[in-house]
């Protein structure tokens, strides 16, 4: 789990980038607060080939990256 809360773009990106090349998981979750990193994230991790589920919790958001 990376928690990227409180952290603005490109952090958040930096951050998966590092997770996904130090092991390249099949399933990573990754906690954001803004809607930039969510969009971010989310087209990183499908440029890397991961399927991403974005989850709302009323300002914070939860992405699912899955291979």
């Amino acid at each position: 789990m990376i928690d990227a809360r409180g952290y603005s773009c490109p952090t958040p990106v930096v951050m998966v980038q590092k997770a996904v090349k130090n092991g390249a998981p099949d399933t990573l979750e990754v906690a954001v607060d803004n809607q930039c990193s969510v969009e971010n994230v989310t087209r990183f991790a499908r440029n890397a080939g991961y399927q991403v589920e974005v989850r709302d919790f009323e300002g914070d958001f939860k992405l699912v990256l899955t291979k």
